[in-house]
């Protein structure tokens, strides 16, 4: 999985407990190979990240549609109801 050093290089120096030596902590761990991974890494989580987006995105829509499908029938059961204990009234003359 991505790995979970999400510091900005440079700040790993001091995260280890002893002082900042920024010779050491340019030239271990920031070679360009290093950024580009990290970077390519970044790419990957965003990149999951907004397919996740969009099936969340498509379930959104599809529970909506669902909601107002029930809301409509939730209606035209009230209207039956409705009218059937309006007709029920009228049968026994209240």
């Amino acid at each position: 999985g991505p790995s979970p050093c999400w510091l900005p290089v440079g700040q790993e120096g001091p995260v280890e407990g002893g002082p900042p030596d920024h010779s050491y902590s340019l030239s271990s761990g920031t070679t360009s190979e290093e950024l580009l991974r990290k970077l390519n890494e970044q790419r990957d989580i965003i990149a999951l990240l907004e397919v996740k987006m969009k099936e969340m995105k498509g379930s959104i829509r599809r529970l909506r549609l669902a909601e107002a499908q029930l809301r409509e029938e939730i209606r035209e059961k009230d209207r039956l109801l409705h009218a059937a204990s309006i007709g029920t009234r009228k049968r026994h003359g209240l």
